[in-house]
């Protein structure tokens, strides 16, 4: 279960790598100096901090070694993206060999800036048929421009979780389907008490948790960019409809200052206070994560799991959603990189290893065997994600050469949006394009 990657974290890591493109840069000129066969240590640094996680990344460690007993991994974890780039700045022995990461909007950074090593000749020299080991969406997430940095290890799939109990006592039968069923849903579980809630439907707002541009635009699957990479928010209809649509639940469920004060009276995210588990908001968007740690926290109800709605005019997309998850590659300064990447092929691609790996820490497994393994522990509620996961309308953000800016970009506008500041949403998208093109040319 992995912790949020949102855009924080994703600015900071951006500022950061930008400095590494002159500092370290992946070639193939120095991908067979090493022998894979000699014995050798490598250093694999991870982001997974909680005890489960760091015992799960061990164990598959453990299986690496012993089908591989010349190379030796010295794990750290709880490692960021900013604490990553410092150490691909500085180099020196102690420094990674294997790198992962959370922030999968980060990865035309990572690829067009060289802080992660290009793979296209490992995964020539292994034979490793991409298209049909990893469903298309991680590919798309693991790769900028033609350019492969990264394999996928896990993926995050994002749905709509309900609380059956309430939904029993509204005397609602199935999960909405689209943005109006949602809308309506929401509007019968709300529960006013005095000027604020005792349970609200749904949070729409943008500073709700996991409810961020991107995973609501997920439902809509948009095109980021046109073929030449200038910007498509004001062209595609998709950004205006999901500005409206979000805006209408968020004006109907209360108003931005209603729910911005009840919002404040949430626990935190990742603790046994999250507003679904108290029973504070009856729907909620979130990652496969949730599932376990609802169930951790002994909810007292029924958990319900089903896909994201989609739009009015699409119901018949109604199954796919946003997809991200962990990305793996190889440290361009590395002197082991053949080592390295025996490894980042097994955890990525070995499916026992993916298979107990997902079973550990209750993420999707990222590839189709893992995907079918009849050892996969899937919960009926589960089972949902693993669908998203293989629907073939399933979606991610695109890949940009400044990493997430643009989409904090696009989060910003949404927060000015939401509130009434940008009252014009087709001169506000224009403005926004505008904005997001500059930003990649100086980038660039």
């Amino acid at each position: 279960m992995r912790r949020n990657r949102r855009l924080t974290a994703a600015a900071v890591a951006v500022a950061a790598i930008s400095v590494v493109a002159t500092a370290c840069t992946g070639s193939a000129e120095n991908v067979s100096k090493d022998d894979p066969n000699a014995n050798t240590t490598i250093n694999f640094w991870h982001g997974w901090a909680q005890p489960n996680e760091v015992k799960a990344i061990n164990e598959n460690v453990a299986r690496f070694e012993k089908a591989h007993p010349n190379i030796k991994v010295n794990v750290v974890g709880n490692i960021n993206d900013d604490k990553l780039n410092q150490a691909l700045r500085s180099g020196g022995s102690k420094g990674p060999d294997v790198v992962s990461s959370f922030t999968t909007s980060n990865i035309g950074k990572f690829c067009s800036s060289g802080a992660f090593a290009d793979l296209k000749p490992f995964i020539e020299k292994s034979k490793l048929d991409l298209e049909k080991t990893f469903p298309k969406v991680m590919l798309d997430y693991t790769q900028f421009e033609g350019k492969r940095c990264a394999l996928p290890l896990l993926a995050d799939a994002y749905g709509l979780y309900y609380n059956k109990d309430a939904f029993a006592k509204a005397g609602i039968k199935e999960a909405p389907k689209t943005y109006s069923e949602l809308l309506k849903a929401a509007k019968a579980l709300t529960k006013t008490k005095g000027d604020g809630f005792e349970q609200l439907g749904f949070m729409p707002a943008f500073h709700g948790y996991e409810t961020t541009t991107e995973h609501y635009l997920g439902s809509w699957g948009p095109q980021y960019f046109d073929a030449s990479g200038k910007s498509q928010v004001a062209k595609d209809p998709a950004f205006a409809d999901m500005f409206t649509t979000q805006k209408k639940l968020v004006d109907e469920l209360g108003g931005l200052q209603k729910l911005e004060k009840f919002r404040n009276t949430f626990g935190d995210e990742f603790g046994a206070k999250h507003p679904f588990h108290t029973g504070q908001v009856a729907m909620q968007l979130d990652g496969e994560w949730r599932l376990g740690m609802a169930k951790d926290a002994k909810v007292p109800f029924g958990i319900g799991v089903a896909p994201m709605p989609v739009p009015d005019d699409k119901v018949a997309d109604y199954g796919k959603g946003y997809l991200s998850g962990t990305v793996m590659g190889i440290a361009p300064q590395s002197k082991k990189q053949n080592a390295a990447w025996e490894l980042v092929k097994f955890m990525t691609t070995d499916t026992k290893a993916v298979v107990e790996f997902s079973n550990a820490i209750h993420n999707v497994p990222s590839t189709f065997e893992a995907l079918k393994s009849p050892e996969l522990k899937i919960e009926p509620e589960f089972k949902t994600f693993i669908d998203i996961a293989q629907n073939p309308k399933s979606n991610t953000a695109a890949g940009a050469v400044n990493g997430a800016t643009y989409l904090n970009t696009i989060q910003d506008f949404g927060y000015q949006y939401e509130k009434g500041t940008e009252k014009d949403l087709k001169a506000g998208l224009e403005k926004l394009a505008q904005q997001i093109d500059t930003d990649i040319a100086k980038a660039k």
